[in-house]
């Protein structure tokens, strides 16, 4: 199954939330204009608005309502993404030129800084109360996860904490507030709400470690980059350090590429290899797996309607995804 098959019965709300960003990208300057554009036509899986709308579902949905929430959330983390690119030095995108890589960094920080400001404009639409200062605390964390990502960048002495709370910043807390904000928006009960926010927090955290785990694992094709990209770029994910603390050897050599920069193609597939060979993958499929174990408790309360099925089976497919 594919997960766009989770979630068909919304095709046509999510197209029409598609075209509201499109709408909402629209930028008087030309620059600016083509550089959102081929954010926007870069694609992507929407799963933020997905789960807004999903959420909306267990108060009062209504999508004319529900999108002034789906369209800012959506364009905070595709701001995100243009700021990640420039961080991690990336030329490729989903297999296609990052913002970064077409223009230049001024251009990439610039159309990120548009896009972010433009989704607060229209957030300022929605009736929830507090919104707006949730989406704020986020975009703050979200920041601050930036900024950590800055510093931890080639920097080989890491540990488990610092890696979750990277992660919880760059992935999870976005999704989080996507299910919390959908449910808020609708008017749903405070503890569906409550529920609803640790179910993206839980899967936020084990969509991060599975998309970390197929860095390694996938091919070029299925990526659209290289395998080994984040190592790369000089992020140390889940994989690479519990492989550093189970082979001496594998820790040698990360240390080498971090501290010298340097590592061609052969010399990835070695190391994908040794990684691989540690356990790594293994032992982080674990963790993701308990992340995913408690992501489908916090739903346990909630009504059996459409919606909670669809969560279940979304928590289902991350926890299939091809390893």
């Amino acid at each position: 199954m594919k997960l766009t098959d989770i979630y068909w019965h919304l095709k046509t709300d999510i197209g029409k939330i598609e075209k509201e960003i499109e709408n909402n990208i629209d930028a008087n300057n030309p620059t600016l204009q083509a550089a959102s554009t081929q954010l926007l036509k870069a694609g992507g899986k929407r799963i933020r608005p997905v789960f807004v709308l999903l959420s909306a579902q267990f108060g009062n949905y209504d999508i004319n309502q529900i999108k002034k929430i789906a369209v800012p959330l959506e364009m905070i983390h595709m701001a995100s993404l243009v700021h990640d690119d420039v961080i991690d030095n990336a030329d490729l995108r989903r297999g296609k030129k990052t913002i970064k890589s077409q223009w230049d960094n001024r251009v990439a920080m610039y159309t990120g800084d548009y896009i972010f400001a433009r989704a607060v404009e229209i957030a300022t639409h929605c009736k929830g109360e507090g919104i707006n200062r949730v989406l704020s605390d986020a975009m703050v964390e979200m920041c601050i996860g930036e900024v950590e990502q800055i510093r931890d960048q080639f920097n080989w002495n890491q540990n488990l904490r610092m890696y979750f709370r990277r992660i919880k910043r760059k992935t999870a807390l976005l999704i989080a507030v996507s299910c919390q904000l959908g449910a808020l928006e609708a008017g749903a009960p405070k503890e569906y709400e409550r529920a609803l926010k640790r179910y993206g927090y839980y899967i936020g955290m084990a969509f991060q470690i599975t998309d970390d785990i197929l860095d390694f694992v996938g091919t070029e094709k299925e990526l659209g980059k290289p395998a080994g990209s984040d190592l790369i770029q000089g992020n140390i994910t889940l994989p690479a350090l519990y492989a550093m603390c189970q082979d001496q050897n594998v820790k040698r050599r990360i240390i080498h590429h971090l501290d010298e920069g340097v590592l061609d193609k052969g010399e990835m597939r070695e190391t994908i290899a040794q990684i691989k060979a540690s356990g790594a993958i293994q032992y982080s499929k674990t963790i993701a797996d308990r992340y995913l174990d408690k992501s489908r408790k916090a739903l346990a309360d909630l009504p059996d309607i459409q919606a909670k099925k669809a969560l279940l089976q979304i928590t289902d497919y991350i926890g299939d995804r091809k390893f």
